[in-house]
């Protein structure tokens, strides 16, 4: 079969032009190839020789080559895993899907492949300020920024933002696990009143029937700091914790996840109406962000992947709080310890 083989080669006409002897050399270039795992005793010095081609062109045919069939591999995973996403992940998670996938690939040739695929993630838009923190309620401490969080239900953070819809604004009020990023409650309304925050706090309450001593953190708005919010929070003994004046860098979390709802669902889709925006939001909250999207903040794992690693085996020793050595015996550890001491409006 050997001999027939380079016969056959030896038959074709090598061409009288430089494109038709290169069109040529690499038709046996690929032959060589294809027949060399089954003529392992034959080398392919031999087989070249006798096929009267360079055994130097074939080996850098053969480099040149390798890539380009490895890219179109990669290539088709990057499409495959893009549209299972629907072209929510960007060329970092993408990167660590295959490696999930057992595919060895740096983000970078990632990166450039999806870019001539036009498959980079959908670009952000514009951040704009709801939250109205000009009020005469009492706000509370910032206690979220000095937790050492160890678990669970240890610290909860909250937030609400507008969705616009073809005739009209709805709200979207979300609480987030401060360990995992997990969704654990959320409530969607046409007003922003109080109704709104209150049924995602009872939402989340439901879900995780937290421990006494929960910190629950906020920014200043008037929904979370009205008495019937608060009084929810003391009824289970959580205390409560607000960001620092037009500073929502104290709610990184939340506001990582708004925008991420907004880039990866939101505006990529139109909605009927509330039904189905609501019905959306549901599936991609529950069957989506908290159950499969990657985070990098959780070494590319789920917000459910990273609470069952870090639930097995492991038994929490509660949230660690640490204070300037001036306040070690201060209003702020007292407040953190019995969530009832207040600070007055216009202080951290």
């Amino acid at each position: 079969a050997g001999v027939g083989f380079f016969q056959r080669c030896l038959a074709k006409s090598r061409g009288s032009t430089p494109e038709e002897r290169r069109f040529w050399r690499e038709g046996v270039y690929d032959q060589i190839r294809e027949v060399t795992p089954q003529q392992g005793s034959l080398p392919i010095e031999r087989m070249c020789y006798l096929a009267q081609v360079s055994r130097a062109g074939f080996y850098r045919w053969l480099q040149e080559r390798e890539p380009v069939e490895e890219d179109m591999e990669v290539r088709s995973a990057i499409q495959a895993i893009a549209l299972e996403h629907k072209r929510r992940y960007g060329y970092r998670r993408i990167t660590a899907e295959l490696r999930r996938r057992g595919m060895i690939v740096n983000h970078k040739r990632v990166a450039r492949l999806m870019r001539e695929d036009s498959l980079l993630g959908l670009q952000p838009r514009a951040f704009v300020v709801t939250t109205d923190s000009h009020h005469s309620l009492e706000v509370y401490l910032n206690l979220a920024g000095r937790m050492k969080l160890t678990g669970t239900n240890q610290l909860w953070v909250a937030d609400i933002t507008y969705i616009r819809l073809k005739t009209e604004f709805v709200y979207l009020a979300v609480i987030l696990d401060g360990y995992s990023r997990k969704v654990v409650g959320w409530a969607l309304e046409r007003t922003l009143a109080s109704r709104l925050p209150l049924a995602a706090l009872q939402d989340a309450i439901t879900q995780r029937r937290p421990p006494p001593g929960l910190v629950h953190h906020s920014d200043r708005g008037v929904q979370y700091a009205g008495s019937d919010y608060v009084g929810l929070l003391r009824k289970h003994q959580m205390i409560p914790s607000m960001s620092r004046p037009a500073n929502p860098y104290d709610n990184a979390s939340c506001e990582s996840f708004i925008k991420t709802l907004k880039r990866e669902e939101i505006y990529a889709n139109q909605y009927r109406d509330l039904d189905h925006l609501r019905a959306e939001i549901e599936a991609f909250i529950e069957e989506y962000y908290n159950r499969c999207r990657l985070h990098s903040a959780l070494g590319y794992l789920s917000p459910e992947e990273f609470e069952q690693t870090t639930e097995v085996g492991a038994v929490s020793s509660g949230a660690t709080m640490t204070f300037f050595k001036h306040e070690e015996r201060g209003p702020l550890e007292e407040a953190a310890l019995r969530g009832i001491r207040r600070a007055k409006p216009g202080t951290i």
